[in-house]
This record gives structure tokens, C-alpha cells and sequence, in this order.
């Protein structure tokens, strides 16, 4: 028997039957469809978390007041640790030679107002080097000054939304801002950068340090942002934070020192993980579908013993006849990958589509391990359909005619 024989008769089997055959194909393209489109939105979840930690700067790393050993927990985000973190901590820092650049954060919430329009907004303090360090980009006027950063000057930039809500269509520069109880000139605003990490940029007011710790008469810092002079530059600007810190409080090892890569690489691994084991669950309905397929075979083979029985009497051996209905459910699941791919395809497109700013990357093991995974799975499940017809016996299929 030729290849181009068995290829024939197993066409003609599985167009013969539409609705059988649709019904196999669906199965299978759904299950190939799942593998790679869970898969793709793990990818792109890991990678959108990787582009806003991008955002956030390069080479990073954030100084948090307290440890773990000293509060009996993890870092506090904010409120009472065993010593506070000061400007002067934070400037410090910068005589370490693998430190390019240093910004103290002082955050807190006040009424911004214009006029008659009021606005509570976060109130970001630090100095000109946050716009380096977190690739803010002006849309106009300047940012806060360099300088002296225990000047309060009386000066704010504007996040996008902010300088919206507050002067419309009208330009900002030049004009006054009440901020709590104190009057602040705007001397620029930021482009819309939206939301990073929880954090909306977009809808806040940067002042300088000085002039926030007087706002909300406090000398303690949030965090202190660190930025490395390079990527190999970052374990020794970590070294030396944690020793300029331990020197300045009396030995006491009171602070946390995040870097930016450790971060990263912690939800890489954790979202790589995830994917596999989304991916892992979603194969789970291409083995239902292989079974769907030896099932509707197996009923088949019931339908199909005549014509079995004039195969095996016309000379078809055991191995050709069990040949055929393995190369009939290999094709079957060929054609189910083929209608999945297809299929995941059209479903990348409409999601891209709804979500735009969600980075769709389908991993290049997604569609390579759905379809080894749907031919292998229909090709096993098949044989048992297969052997059984190959075993029938000519005369009694031949009997049943």
C-alpha cells in the first residue's frame, strides 16, 4: 500500500463524516487554542511587569526605613521604625563612587487649589534629581531646581492630570497653586506617563524636599531612591549604602536596601512559573480531546467493520489496516492544530484590540508544545481504535455488512 493510498483513504474517512469530524477538530483546536493564548498572556503579564519596573528607572535601588530583625516584620512602607531616614542620610549617600545619583522622597496627601477648583492630590518632596532617576520627561517649563536642598523654595512642577483638572486648556507656568495652607508658583509639568506600579504620576505635585518636610512638618523620608552608576556597579552601591546608613546610625543595621533587579527577578520567576503551570492546566483539555477522538473512533470502527472486512479481504495485512486509522487520527489532530493556531491567532488580534497597552508576546515554546503535544495526544489515544481494528476478523466484519 502507498503513502499517497493511505493518505487518500484517510481523507476520504474524515470528510465522509463532517459532523464526527468537526465535532474532533473542535475539540482539539479549542485545546491548542488555550495552551497558547494562557501562555501568551502569562508572557505578556511578566513583561508588563518587567516595563514598569523599567519605568520606575534604571539600575535602582530604594532605601527603606527598618529591617525585618528590628520591627519584627517586613519593612514598614511608612510610620514608626527605630530610626527615622533623613535628608542627610539621603545626601550622603552620594559620596559613595558607585552612586551617580541620589533623590530623598518625602509623599503625603493635600488640597491643591486654583480659584474655585480644588483637588486632593498626592504630594510628591524631593529634588532635581528625581527626574533623571525616574525618567519623568517635561512637557513644558522646567523641573524643581537644583541646589541647596535645604532651601524651601516655593515652587511645584504639575503631573498631566493635575495641571487638567485644575487649569483646563490654560497654561499653568507662572501661575499660583495653594497647597495646604501655603502658596506654591508652577514652574512646569510633566508629560502623561500614567500609572506606575500603583502609582499614578499623572496626578501629583512635585516640590522640593525642604519645602515638603515644612508642609507636613515632618523630618522623616518615605525612601530614598539610588540610582548605580552602572548594572555591575549595583551590589557595590548596595555595600555601600548599608555601610554609610550603619555609620551614621550609630552601627545599628536599621534600613532595607531593595535593588531593582532583585525585585525583577523575583516576579520573573515567579510569573514564569505561573505561565508554565497555566499552560500545564490548559493541556489538560487537549488529553480530553484525544480522548473525544478514540471515543468517536472507537464508535467508528463499530460503523466502519464492513468496510474493514473488504480491506482485510483484498489483502490489507494487520499493520496496513492499523497504519490507517493511526495516520487518520494523526490527521485529525494535524488539521485540530492547525484550526487552533488559527484560532489563537484571531484571539491575540481581539485582545490587542481591547487591551492595547498590554504587551501580547507569545513565548516561542507556546505553539511548538501545543502542537507536539495535540499530535501526540491524538496519535496515543488513537491506537487503541486502531489495533482494535486491526484485529477484527474479515469474515465477521465482512458478515455485519
Amino acid at each position: 500500500m502507498r503513502t499517497t493510498d493511505v493518505i487518500g483513504f484517510c481523507r476520504r474517512a474524515v470528510s465522509g463524516y463532517p459532523l464526527r469530524s468537526g465535532l474532533m477538530l473542535l475539540a482539539m483546536a479549542i485545546g491548542v487554542a488555550s495552551v497558547v493564548l494562557l501562555s501568551t498572556l502569562g508572557e505578556g503579564t511578566r513583561r508588563y511587569v518587567a516595563n514598569q519596573f523599567s519605568s520606575l528607572g534604571t539600575h535602582l535601588l530604594i532605601v527603606l526605613p527598618g529591617r525585618s530583625e528590628t520591627t519584627g516584620g517586613p519593612p514598614p512602607m511608612m510610620g514608626q521604625t527605630p530610626r527615622d531616614l533623613t535628608v542627610q542620610d539621603a545626601m550622603a549617600l552620594a559620596r559613595s563612587t558607585a552612586v551617580r545619583r541620589v533623590a530623598p522622597i518625602v509623599v503625603g496627601s493635600a488640597p491643591v487649589s486654583v480659584g474655585s477648583r480644588q483637588r486632593e492630590i498626592t504630594i510628591l518632596g524631593s529634588t532635581a534629581e528625581l527626574l533623571p532617576i525616574r525618567h519623568l520627561t517635561m512637557a513644558h517649563g522646567r523641573f524643581i531646581p537644583a541646589g541647596e536642598v535645604s532651601r524651601a523654595e516655593a515652587v511645584c512642577v504639575l503631573g498631566y492630570q493635575a495641571r487638567k483638572e485644575l487649569f483646563g486648556n490654560r497654561s499653568p507656568l507662572g501661575r499660583f497653586v495653594r497647597i495646604g495652607e501655603r502658596r506654591f508658583r508652577v514652574i512646569g509639568t510633566l508629560t502623561q506617563k500614567g500609572q506606575s506600579l500603583g502609582t499614578d504620576t499623572s496626578d501629583m505635585a512635585i516640590i522640593p524636599v525642604a519645602s515638603a518636610t515644612a508642609l507636613f512638618n515632618t523630618e522623616s523620608l518615605f525612601r530614598i531612591l539610588v540610582q548605580a552608576r552602572n548594572r555591575d556597579a549595583v551590589s557595590r552601591a548596595k555595600r555601600n549604602v548599608q555601610e554609610i546608613i550603619r555609620d551614621r546610625h550609630d552601627g545599628e543595621d536599621d534600613v532595607t536596601v531593595i535593588t531593582q533587579d532583585a525585585l525583577l527577578a523575583t516576579f520573573d520567576r515567579i510569573l514564569k512559573t505561573l505561565t508554565l503551570a497555566v499552560a500545564g492546566i490548559a493541556s489538560i483539555s487537549l488529553a480530553v480531546a484525544g480522548i473525544l477522538i478514540m471515543n468517536v473512533m472507537l464508535v467508528a470502527i463499530s460503523q466502519r467493520t464492513a468496510e474493514i472486512g473488504l480491506l482485510k479481504a483484498v489483502g490489507a495485512t494487520h499493520t496496513q489496516v492499523l497504519i490507517l486509522f493511526l495516520v487518520e487520527s494523526t490527521l485529525l489532530s494535524l488539521l485540530g492544530t492547525a484550526a487552533g493556531l488559527l484560532l489563537s491567532a484571531v484571539g491575540l488580534l481581539v485582545l490587542q484590540q481591547l487591551f492595547p497597552g498590554f504587551p501580547m508576546a507569545v513565548p516561542w515554546w507556546a505553539p511548538a508544545a501545543a502542537a507536539a503535544t495535540a499530535v501526540s495526544t491524538g496519535t496515543l489515544f488513537g491506537m487503541l481504535p486502531a489495533r482494535r481494528a486491526a484485529r477484527l476478523d474479515p469474515v465477521t466484519a465482512l458478515a455485519e455488512k
